[in-house]
């Protein structure tokens, strides 16, 4: 299996749950978990697997990764997400990603089940830009400006790309897109039940806050005051609009191809280049622009509490005071100048004049926000009081909220951004 040029191999076939088991298990017993792997890769694919590295990592919330190495010594890097409740049949279209110009890193091999994915790839020595941020906000700047120059040229790649392979295609053509499997399917294809219960939230299903449990029900039906901001719906509220709005609708879409995913955990900072290459393209297709820029919108900027809860929640003061049936929560949550460069670039290099060339609806943004909102909601469990201490919790909710509702009274950071971006300055 060695050289750069071999065929990729592809298999397709029925799997078990073990890549989700070897998921679950990567952060609490990892020697377990490597032994489910080295024997799922023996006996599912080609290769003479002698010795398995599972690293696991914060950005790890529905995947795992790490090296393997075969008994000639050749030595690789997989990656895989598994999503349950999946209800896509194609994933992993890197070459299309390819073939339209995006950077990208080709897999040797790559299993295509639904759910329970897997990419090898031959080893890249450089670090994520997830990594590489991390490392800046706990104080090591040494790439910060290597890393601005590197987005900003990526951003501009990216607008780029998306003029390019504009398109308008049928509903038929784009309703079973990966990227659909991120959102849409999330709100109805079982997750969003599994974490909180039906529509109505679970008397029996609760959030662990800081005033105590309370359940999603309740949570669900209550209205917020955030930081100020007034919000006059509740989350069921939308949640129904959400799954209204991301609903591949019965017309004509417009459609860009994009790689779906591309957080700073699936993409490599290449420092001698000051460059950015994607990987695992697990999302990537012809689907909506803002769909594809909604998860490094959020995951880029707003979410480090969901991959740090503990270390989070020691940084941030939140509080909480119920009146009636209206929660009043107060939050200090500063974005570091690493989270604001990703923010501004994406939305002065990308977003807004992407708008500005009116290749959008008039509703664009109650479509992006309803996308948003799915990120801090249905990426992981809310609830789940073994990863997110209360106040992370709460912090998770607030977000949920000011994603996916707009503010009054005082404006939320996020309504502020696309306000700038709706509305054109004047000179």
């Amino acid at each position: 299996m060695k050289g750069r040029n071999r065929a990729l191999i592809t298999l397709k076939k029925p799997m078990t749950d073990t890549l989700q088991k070897i998921r679950d298990l990567q952060f609490s017993d990892k020697p377990t978990a490597e032994a489910l792997l080295i024997t799922f890769l023996r006996q599912n694919t080609p290769f003479d697997v002698l010795h398995v590295e599972l690293t696991p990592k914060a950005i790890s919330l529905n995947s795992f990764n790490g090296f393997m190495t075969l008994r000639d010594n050749t030595r690789y890097f997989f990656k895989t997400h598994t999503e349950s409740n999946t209800v896509i049949d194609e994933y992993y279209n890197a070459e299309l990603l390819a073939n339209a110009g995006y950077p990208i890193i080709q897999p040797i091999y790559k299993s295509t089940e639904p759910g329970k994915q897997i990419l090898i790839y031959e080893v890249i020595p450089d670090k994520s830009v997830f990594d590489i941020a991390w490392d800046i906000e706990n104080g090591d700047d040494t790439h910060f400006a290597a890393l601005t120059e590197a987005q900003h040229k990526a951003d501009d790649d990216l607008l780029f790309l998306y003029r390019r392979t504009h398109r308008i295609k049928k509903y038929e053509q784009v309703d079973s897109s990966p990227i659909h499997q991120l959102f849409y399917h999330r709100l109805v294809g079982g997750r969003l039940d599994n974490f909180y219960g039906a529509l109505s939230g679970d008397k029996h299903k609760f959030f662990h806050l800081p005033h105590g449990q309370v359940s999603t029900a309740e949570v669900r039906r209550v209205r917020w005051v955030i930081n100020g901001q007034v919000y006059h719906e509740t989350l069921n509220h939308i949640i129904l609009r959400a799954i209204d709005q991301l609903r591949p609708k019965d017309n004509q879409q417009e459609t860009i191809i994009g790689h779906g995913d591309a957080h700073n955990g699936n993409v490599f900072f290449r420092a001698d280049e000051h460059s950015l290459l994607y990987f695992d393209p697990a999302f990537a297709g012809e689907h909506h622009p803002l769909l594809d820029l909604t998860k490094p919108l959020f995951h880029n900027v707003f979410a480090m509490w969901m991959y740090f809860p503990q270390e989070m929640q020691t940084k941030t003061q939140i509080s909480l005071e119920i009146k009636d049936d209206t929660w009043y929560v107060n939050y200090v949550y500063p974005l570091h100048p690493v989270r604001q460069m990703f923010l501004e670039s994406k939305i002065n290099r990308v977003l807004a004049p992407y708008l500005a060339a009116n290749y959008t609806k008039d509703d664009w943004r109650i479509f992006l926000k309803s996308a948003l909102f799915c990120c801090p909601f249905l990426t992981m469990n809310l609830a789940d009081n073994e990863r997110f201490p209360p106040e992370i919790s709460l912090l998770g909710l607030a977000m949920s909220i000011e994603m996916g509702a707009e503010s009054h009274e005082k404006r939320s950071l996020i309504d502020k951004i696309l306000d700038d971006v709706e509305l054109p300055k004047t000179s």
